[in-house]
């Protein structure tokens, strides 16, 4: 028999783990596909570069393409829309939406959940944990489901935002190993994620060698994005290891590809891990 003055502790603490379950939704799908071999696609809207009917188009698009999640972000956002841009999103789609942020500021407590983005690649202090220590309160506020994601750039062949950003070299591309111990100490350091990254723009995507080196070697969702203009890439990345693909520039360009890029990431053969 429980006692009438411990039922309130009682419902306090069920409280908790609800509220701890519903936090953790997106990250336990992501989880439960990788256990599955189900690769997901992903498409990344900035919102410097959109407006009301290229959201509408990529929104009718992606949703007809069965896309998994919208990522939304960008290395700079210097508009005051990103509240806006998520609200659309939602109010016009269920797909989950996911917040990429290139700073602390870019926090809309309307999405779904953040990569709460630690630049594990490079050693610039402000990035690895610096500026988390000054969103942590307001991200705390958000409500948002919180993803700790182990953040590695890769050498793309040419100059990117974030390397410019973070003052931080990428690692080379033909480092494998570098890129394959670099990921086991962010999953060992705790994180969750781990999103390699070529940039937007690039010129050389990531290889299937350096995704395959990673995968292999850690038990976290593999993310990968970056200079992937080809659906045929997206497919090898998968097959390589990648449970996760990301696309945006291609899509600034052609938006039509999302079909043929959400196809490609689902037609990969599930093979458990």
């Amino acid at each position: 028999m429980i006692f009438k003055w411990a039922m309130p502790k009682v419902f306090r603490i069920f409280a908790l783990i609800n509220r701890y379950r519903m936090k953790s939704t997106i990250y336990n799908a992501l989880a439960d596909k990788k256990k599955q071999g189900k690769k997901s696609f992903a498409v990344l809207i900035d919102p410097d570069k959109v407006n009301t009917s290229v959201l509408d188009e990529l929104i009718e698009l992606s949703t007809a393409a069965k896309v998994d999640y919208l990522l939304v972000g960008g290395s700079l956002v210097i508009s005051n829309h990103l509240d806006e841009c998520v609200q659309h999103i939602k109010k016009n789609c269920h797909i989950p939406v996911i917040l990429f942020p290139g700073s602390p500021s870019q926090v809309s407590k309307y999405a779904d959940a953040l990569l709460y983005l630690s630049l594990i690649s490079g050693r610039n202090p402000e990035l690895l944990i610096g500026q988390h220590v000054v969103s942590a309160p307001f991200v705390k506020q958000s409500g948002l489901e919180i993803m700790p994601t182990g953040y590695i750039v890769i050498d793309g062949g040419a100059p990117t935002t974030v390397s410019y950003i973070s003052n931080a070299a990428p690692v080379p591309a033909d480092k494998n190993e570098i890129a394959m111990c670099t990921a086991m100490a962010g999953e060992m350091l705790g994180m969750k994620l781990i999103y390699m990254d070529s940039g937007s723009g690039a010129k050389r995507p990531i290889t299937e060698s350096m995704i395959e080196a990673v995968a292999k070697h850690i038990e976290a969702p593999l993310i990968v994005g970056g200079g992937i203009i080809q659906p045929e890439k997206a497919y090898l990345n998968c097959k390589a290891g990648a449970d996760v693909i990301v696309v945006g520039n291609a899509i600034e360009k052609d938006a039509s590809l999302i079909k043929e890029m959400s196809d490609a990431v689902h037609s990969v053969p599930v093979k458990v891990s």
